[in-house]
């Protein structure tokens, strides 16, 4: 859907009194207008309201959306807020806190004005909102998310909308909705406006067939480095291998992939029936595009979890209050677990490659979190700055989790039944429209499955036990070492810490040769090797000579200096370390031949 936008006339239309209203509409009537020539840091917003009564006097903005686990509070970005009567009389309305406007006659208010800044270029102060869910407006594309715009009188979050888009002619819109003959997008309420993103400006865009499903994908590149033609290309067999796992059929009818390249990576957000990107915009080789398509396999994997299978935190979610939910190991740490998992059994990637896979999530797990910290309490309190900080650990611990879940039902099935067909099953008995029990998913998996599952369940993911890696991994002929002597001598730098600050990076500690070539804590790191502000070459210093020099450029009280680091020796120590077992018996190879192929 295009429409014309002629700012001059909305320009006009804003600054005279409001026009006598049209009869009250049976929708919530929404319309978005933007003019990035005028002003490409805002949006304008009309709601034509039907009947309001008196308990719905208060005007709520999101305090959160789902799949952020994060605080928004988009009234923070509201301005000129106005309500006016059936005959475009200006009536009273005040904000009472950060998300919530009062209205003083909402029985007779008939329409509610506002202007509400984008996300990406307005300054906060705290809780910066993530790029990927938020809004945008640049001079030829916009990125909409429905809760970086619109706003519910309270008690009418489940009513039906419409919304209408107002934008520059030439731009494309890119998003799962449909317009109808009169340009507007129609809405089962709320929840499923911000379930639905939008792109907008100079796109390109591809489609494909998957069963009876049909997949859109829609591309901004700034500078026309990625087409959506190409990007699809890629996706094609990550995109037979997720309908293989889903057995066959997808559970959408119709799906988009919404992509922004430019000038950094922010990541991606999930949704129902679409996901968007937000990535660094760079030439698309089969090494970029590698990249692109794991992020997708993971976002495309979320029509299961948590679409067909959600607690009623998901299903009547609160905008007003963030609330956390126990099972964010289900829709996270499961998804990015069959992110990778769809892939190896599909023959996307080798089994090796999916071994070093795991030893990432590991060192992640063990040398950037809190171990002691449990999936459950990080769901819980997920929204917290205490959550945020454990917050990455939901991809790593919990995909590790799920994957030692998968293992330990293929054992207690005889091969017949893992993860990926019980959660088939789940989908089956529950869907879109029908939530799983927060309090009881535990017993209710467990009746499902086994009762030895129950005590997963209580071991790894409400408490923090170590998980089993190296006797679960066993069961299909793949050895898991914490640690590996080699022998083998490597150049070290001995001790190192480094630590951003305001820009910056510092020394935090130093010992060994570092601290005898002169370096101190609280120097300022400038160059490695002659080379600025790039300090990916400390993570090579292994394969360098020990006795070696290494010269470090650093600042110490303002002075620049370079000082000459003679490399020491260490023990090339080999951490978290998953390979194949050349001595696998029969029995373990078959096993690991049903747990490759489970689909």
């Amino acid at each position: 859907m295009t429409s014309i936008f002629r700012p001059a006339a909305v320009a006009a239309l804003l600054a005279l009194a409001a026009p006598v209203l049209a009869k009250a509409p049976r929708e919530l009537t929404y319309t978005v207008s933007m003019d990035p020539a005028a002003n490409s840091n805002a949006f304008q917003v009309k709601l034509q309201l039907p009947k309001l009564k008196k308990d719905q006097a208060t005007y709520q903005f999101a305090a959160t959306a789902p799949g952020t686990y994060q605080v928004m509070d988009m009234g923070r970005f509201v301005s000129n807020f106005q309500a006016f009567d059936d005959k475009g009389k200006p009536l009273e309305a005040k904000q009472v806190s950060t998300n919530q406007w009062q209205l003083s006659q909402p029985e007779k208010t008939r329409e509610i004005r506002y202007t509400i800044a984008e996300t990406w270029d307005t300054p906060v102060k705290e809780h910066s909102i993530y790029r990927m869910c938020g809004s945008s407006l640049e001079t030829d594309h916009a990125l909409l998310n429905g809760q970086t715009l619109l706003g519910y009188p309270q008690g009418m979050q489940d009513k039906p909308l419409r919304l209408k888009l107002e934008y520059p002619s030439g731009w494309k819109a890119g998003s799962v909705l449909q317009a109808d003959k009169e340009g507007y997008y129609h809405l089962q309420n709320y929840d499923h406006a911000v379930d639905s993103p939008i792109l907008l400006g100079r796109l390109t865009e591809a489609s494909t067939k998957l069963g009876n499903a049909d997949v859109a994908l829609y591309c901004y590149s700034a500078t026309d480095k990625v087409q959506a033609e190409p990007l699809l290309g890629y996706m094609q067999k990550m995109l037979n291998a997720a309908q293989s796992f889903f057995g066959g059929q997808l559970p959408v009818q119709r799906y988009a992939f919404l992509y922004h390249f430019a000038d950094r990576s922010a990541g991606a957000w999930e949704h129902s029936y679409s996901s968007e990107y937000v990535l660094l915009e760079q030439p698309l080789t089969p090494e970029s595009a590698q990249g692109v398509v794991d992020i997708a396999a993971h976002e495309f994997f979320h029509v299961m979890t948590p679409l067909n299978i959600h607690s009623e935190v998901i299903e009547q979610f609160n905008f007003v209050q963030p609330t956390g939910s126990e099972h964010l190991w289900l829709y996270e740490g499961t998804t990015e677990w069959a992110s990778h998992m769809m892939q190896l059994r599909g023959g996307l990637v080798p089994l090796d490659d999916y071994l070093s896979m795991l030893h990432d999530k590991v060192q992640y797990d063990r040398t950037r979190t809190d171990t002691t910290y449990s999936l459950s309490r990080l769901g819980l309190n997920s929204f917290s700055d205490e959550g945020q900080r454990q917050y990455g650990n939901i991809y790593q611990r919990g995909a590790l989790t799920a994957g030692l879940l998968d293992l330990r039902l293929l054992e207690l099935s005889g091969g017949k039944r893992g993860l990926r067909d019980v959660l088939l099953e789940l989908a089956k008995q529950y869907g879109p429209n029908k939530p799983i029990s927060e309090k009881n998913f535990f017993q209710d998996f467990t009746r499902l499955t086994y009762p030895e599952i129950g005590d997963f369940f209580k071991r790894y993911v409400q408490n923090a036990e170590p998980l089993p890696l190296q006797e679960y991994y066993g069961k299909v002929g793949v050895r898991y070492e914490p640690i590996v002597h080699t022998g083998k001598q490597v150049a070290s730098l001995g001790q190192v810490g480094l630590a951003p600050r305001e820009n910056n990076v510092y020394f935090t500690r130093v010992g060994g040769p570092l601290q005898a070539a002169g370096v101190q804590v609280g120097d300022q790191l400038l160059a490695v090797d002659g080379v600025r502000n790039d300090f990916t070459a400390l993570r090579r210093v292994a394969t360098r000579q020990p006795g070696s020099e290494l010269p470090l450029t650093i600042s110490r009280n303002g002075q620049e200096q370079t000082i000459r680091v003679k490399l020491g020796s260490t023990e090339d120590v080999k951490r978290y370390v998953f390979s194949q077992d050349p001595a696998a018996t029969a029995a373990q190879l078959a096993l690991r031949q049903v747990w490759l192929k489970n689909l």
